[in-house]
């Protein structure tokens, strides 16, 4: 079944070929991303944890160095128990992220370079300890990890 796919128009804030008068009241991932981090204030950002820093995954299988990269963050596995396995040193996690609703809690999405998939994703940090949360399929399917930072 072919599905129209709307365009939104970014100053108008409409949709093409949804009707001129309509708003399209949901809008694809990056834009929303992009508008909400754009709308954010530097207070806002200020009080937000960082990840950046290494990580190691508790089941201490992967370690990860988590960088600035523009204005996104990048996820780099810097070591794993198992290179055999689906997890490599090298696998690049590329992260637009943005202050959730929590002081201590990041939104955004993700894009697995590897893989090539895009995920929704949710980091929540506590001291020296971060879980993530990666979805796809609108968030149908999910996975969590816990990590601690080591440096």
């Amino acid at each position: 079944m072919w599905v129209r796919r709307p365009v939104v128009m970014a100053r108008a804030g409409k949709v093409q070929g949804m009707g001129s008068d309509k708003v399209w009241g949901r809008c694809v991932l990056p834009a929303c991303v992009m508008l909400l981090s754009a709308s954010m204030s530097e207070s806002a950002w200020a009080a937000a944890p960082s990840p950046l820093g290494q990580w190691v995954r508790v089941d201490s299988a992967v370690k990860t160095d988590i960088t600035k990269c523009g204005k996104d963050y990048c996820a780099v596995n810097i070591w794993v128990r198992n290179p055999a396995g689906a997890e490599r040193v090298g696998d690049r996690l590329v992260m637009m992220l943005a202050p959730g609703t929590h002081a201590d809690v990041l939104r955004g999405s993700a894009y697995d370079v590897r893989r090539r998939r895009h995920y929704l994703i949710t980091l929540t940090l506590d001291g020296t300890h971060m879980t993530t949360k990666g979805c796809i399929l609108f968030g149908i399917i999910c996975k969590s990890a816990r990590w601690n930072r080591i440096d």
